[in-house]
């Protein structure tokens, strides 16, 4: 069977490269892949011939990169789906020895560090064209349409765009909800694709950086709205996944709801038993919640919520210590009077929905700092829109954020949005009854808590950081600026002398 040039190279069949592969070929293109694993090779080859045999050989498996480079058309186009760090060097020098040429384009879609990637950019200028995409929705996303977050050379870009709005995620242009696809060689004509070009390099790794980071701290939401029902109400895991069913009709509807209602209704193939209680709480994490939260702390900007979901990871693998502790702390007897249930669970409900939002707010105000320190001219309308849909955190409430820099492109945190500061606002008492709940009944909720200090810390005109700065000059001379005087005017209390005289700073 004769095969044509193809259209884009991709090297690394894993589950996120051999997918992506057939979802391209879907979209109607010719891929040429390329593996260390022959058996990989040939399973994706056979995959693409049984689900498209209409259009005979469209992906074809290489043994060798030289051979790969010789079947792309030029300028090349080549995907990366390997892990981060040395893999993907190794492969860019492995291309380098085989002839890659100056103005074909190399496309990093995994998850690396965005710092990486703009020293892979510079470090690979006069070899090739060092681009970036990052992708979002995991195996079923990068099969049937994934959110696609490119950065780096802008006329790599308008190369690689088609391809990019073809395999994306879409969602309907008038209501804004995903328009799902689920069978191999389906295609979806019109819709807004799940993609858009972020910025110069870098910029795009950073954005699905903070995009992971929120998806840490909301699925770390959903799991203490678990706890509390489990353990403060003694609700089952059934009875838990028809909740999570409810809210899902409602401003909760979200894939991480969703899926956590399904995952809740699962039994056991084993016991019987629900399966999610017969799973060992220990949780993994790859490092990019890790790397939102360091990011925050590097530029000043406030985001607890992020920081506390990494460390309520951190927290699970304790698990043998925990299990000596549980023995010898004490705590609170639980007890929720069953006429409370109700009003308990739709607090909830309102409480989830303001730590949510709070946790957006986080993560984007944390890519607005640091767009400014980068030079970057992020669009945060279109950041939105293009998680409506094919990314893990695709959510209903991602349509309000998108109206919301709509109206307002320089909003400085999404909780000036009206549409967020008036329903935070109407809610945060159900919010409080749920937080003063889990703390009476012991149950450990540090990011439904840790947002509700972020929202009285915006909330409050007058923090006492002033006296913070009165600590640090009495023991470190390190000067304050006064509440009566012009910003920026320095000032020093001579603390140890007895007639304590104030200094101004020049």
């Amino acid at each position: 069977m004769k095969f044509q040039s193809a259209d884009i190279g991709v090297i690394g069949l894993g589950v996120m490269g051999k997918n992506l592969a057939l979802n391209i070929v879907d979209n109607g293109y010719r891929v040429a892949a390329f593996d260390l694993d022959a058996a990989k090779v040939l399973a994706a080859e056979q995959q693409a011939l049984t689900e498209v045999p209409q259009r005979g050989l469209v992906l074809k498996g290489f043994d060798a990169m030289p051979e790969l480079l010789q079947s792309l058309s030029k300028p090349r186009v080549l995907l990366l789906s390997v892990p981060a760090g040395k893999p993907v060097d190794g492969v860019c020098q492995a291309l380098i020895a085989a002839g890659i040429e100056r103005d074909d384009i190399v496309i990093d879609t995994g998850n690396s560090l965005w710092t990486d990637t703009i020293a892979r950019e510079q470090q690979y200028k006069d070899k090739f064209i060092f681009f970036s995409s990052a992708v979002s929705g995991g195996e079923v996303g990068a099969r049937f349409g994934p959110s696609l977050m490119p950065s780096g050379d802008k006329a790599a870009w308008e190369q690689i765009a088609p391809i990019w709005q073809a395999i994306a995620a879409k969602v309907d242009s008038t209501t804004g909800q995903p328009m799902e696809r689920s069978q191999p060689g389906q295609i979806i004509k019109g819709g807004e694709p799940c993609t858009a070009y972020i910025g110069p390099s870098g910029a795009g790794h950073y954005v699905k950086m903070v995009h992971n980071g929120i998806e840490y701290a909301d699925m770390q939401l959903i799991c203490e709205a678990y706890q509390l029902l489990h353990h403060g109400l003694g609700m089952t895991a059934a009875e838990i996944a028809s909740v999570f069913e409810q809210w899902n009709q409602g401003k909760l509807n979200s894939y991480l709801i969703d899926i956590s209602a399904e995952v809740l209704k699962q039994q056991d193939p084993l016991t019987g038993k629900p399966l999610v209680e017969m799973i060992l709480d220990k949780a993994g994490q790859k490092g990019t919640g890790l790397w939102t939260a360091v990011s925050s702390l590097q530029i000043g900007c406030p985001a607890p919520t992020i920081a506390e979901a990494v460390y309520a990871r951190a927290m699970s693998t304790q698990k043998a210590l925990r299990q000596q502790l549980s023995q010898q702390l004490a705590g609170p007897k639980t007890h929720v009077d069953i006429d409370q249930r109700q009003s308990l669970i739709d607090a909830l409900e309102a409480a989830l929905y303001c730590a949510k939002v709070c946790a957006y707010a986080q993560g984007f105000q944390l890519m607005a700092m640091n767009a400014k320190e980068q030079g970057w001219q992020l669009d945060f309308a279109a950041i939105a829109r293009i998680w409506r849909a094919g990314c893990i955190i695709r959510a209903g409430f991602l349509q309000t954020i998108t109206d919301a820099y709509v109206a307002a492109p320089q909003l400085d945190n999404l909780l000036q949005a009206e549409s967020f500061a008036g329903a935070l606002s109407a809610l945060q008492s159900k919010w409080r009854q749920v937080v003063a709940s889990a703390v009476l009944n012991g149950v450990a909720v540090p990011c439904i808590s840790s947002a509700l200090a972020y929202y009285d810390s915006f909330r409050c005109a007058t923090l006492p950081a002033n006296l913070l700065q009165a600590q640090r000059d009495f023991f470190g001379s390190h000067t304050f600026e006064r509440t009566d005087k012009p910003a920026g005017e320095k000032y020093h209390l001579n603390w140890s002398q007895s007639d304590r005289t104030l200094v101004k700073i020049d």
